[in-house]
């Protein structure tokens, strides 16, 4: 006989991302549905898969809108969770916690407390206003993507301002839709991206985006008075004059610089200077052992990915959470439970560095040969992009591998068995 909902052990996951959907889909094969409940808390009604969302903002191409939006709902639950957990459609304020071990509670901006035993945090990141999607509904965010389409459709001079991947991808996209128009990306480092990556890597990156036409300014910024009325979306003039003195010429300014933590709901003592959760190698908060973080939120010394939140945190975290109810169930519910000591917990040591970079919407070789030989290769010239990955001496991958593994179709292909949804 099955407990009722309040005698089981509820698992409430905050965030409905990459990480957060690979850790439900985990857990959705572990989890006893007798014993616990699931809860999956998400901003957005629904998941928009990150690689898609730049092209999304700039072109129809391929019926991206309906590819790419996922609603959340039943279908969300599968295996041993389909119609033993339940989606809540609301943004975080505040973390009531318990004391020590007990639960606590999520508090959302409807005013509703969801109740915890066991809390993962998985918020992920703040993104640049380019790619922030409104929260409400879909309807909602159809209206920002085609007004998003409109600004880059009526604009001629268009200003990218950060040289992360965010700046880098816009700007193929921006080309492969409008030839014609003038698109300048400035990064503040000499070369783009960050230090992370090999300088080849970095300057093949620049050339690419230069052979076809866009202007890369590097070693440069806009001030930090118009890069701050440029955040809020007010830059009513058309020339920018960057701290080095050179002046551009922008009708359409859009920021691509770097994202930050979305943990905004999180009390400062346990945030780094950064604003990112500290955390324990088992993805615990140590002053709070039945809270988990992961993703982009947590302080850990790599770069922030979707890929490594997916495939290298979340079944992780996993089994920790599934090893902790196990501990939890053995104490009775009472005393500590020792993680970290337990031989079946999951230690997180980092994990390699890698990157795919796109720069606009692949293409067969034929049509490339007639964009550089017919079109002076101004369409579509290098489009493909780039990857690096950090094995052996450090792997640089071009235009074809990029193209078959992300550029040419953004992997949508992949995202319904991540959402369990199924656009017509």
């Amino acid at each position: 006989m099955s407990n009722s909902e309040s005698e089981k052990t509820t698992i409430v996951i905050v965030g409905a991302g990459y990480g957060g959907l690979s850790l439900l889909n985990n857990l959705s094969k572990t989890v006893d549905p007798q014993k616990h409940s699931v809860v999956l808390i998400d901003a957005r009604p629904a998941f928009i898969p990150l690689p898609t969302t730049l092209r999304l903002v700039v072109s129809d191409v391929d019926d991206i809108m309906n590819q790419a939006i996922h609603p959340y709902g039943d279908h969300t639950f599968r295996n041993k969770l389909a119609g033993n957990a339940k989606y809540i459609h609301g943004s975080v304020v505040e973390i009531k916690f318990g004391e020590k071990e007990n639960g606590g509670s999520v508090l959302l901006d409807s005013g509703e407390a969801v109740r915890y035993n066991i809390l993962v945090l998985a918020t992920g990141s703040v993104w640049p206003k380019s790619i922030d999607f409104p929260k409400e509904n879909r309807g909602a965010i159809e209206e920002f993507v085609e007004a998003r389409r409109k600004e880059f459709s009526k604009a001629s001079d268009i200003l990218l301002v950060g040289g992360g991947a965010v700046g880098i991808e816009l700007a193929g996209e921006l080309r492969d839709t409008y030839p014609s128009k003038s698109v300048t990306l400035i990064h503040r480092e000499g070369h783009l991206l960050n230090a992370t990556y090999p300088q080849k890597y970095r300057t093949g990156l620049q050339k690419q985006l230069e052979a076809r036409n866009i202007t890369v300014l590097t070693g440069d910024e806009i001030t930090e008075s118009d890069a701050s009325k440029v955040s809020e979306g007010h830059f009513p003039e058309t020339e920018v004059v960057t701290k080095n003195g050179k002046k551009l010429k922008a009708d359409l300014i859009i920021p691509t610089w770097g994202t930050h933590p979305n943990t905004s709901y999180l009390p400062s003592d346990l945030l780094s200077s950064t604003g990112h959760v500290k955390i324990l190698p088992t993805f615990q908060l140590s002053a709070h052992p039945n809270i988990f973080a992961f993703g982009d939120i947590i302080e850990w010394k790599e770069q922030k990915m979707a890929a490594k939140a997916s495939y290298f945190h979340a079944p992780k975290v996993a089994t920790n959470v599934v090893e902790y109810l196990r501990l939890l169930e053995v104490s009775g519910g009472s005393g500590v439970i020792d993680l970290a000591a337990s031989k079946k917990s999951a230690k997180y040591n980092g994990s390699m560095e890698m990157i795919m970079i796109t720069n606009g919407k692949a293409r067969s070789f034929f049509f490339r040969i007639f964009s550089q030989f017919v079109l002076n290769g101004v369409l579509f010239g290098q489009a493909g992009g780039m990857g690096y990955f950090d094995v052996l001496w450090g792997i640089v991958v071009g235009n074809w591998l990029t193209a078959m593994m992300k550029s040419k179709t953004l992997m949508v292909s992949s995202v319904p068995g991540m959402t369990g949804y199924t656009p017509k």
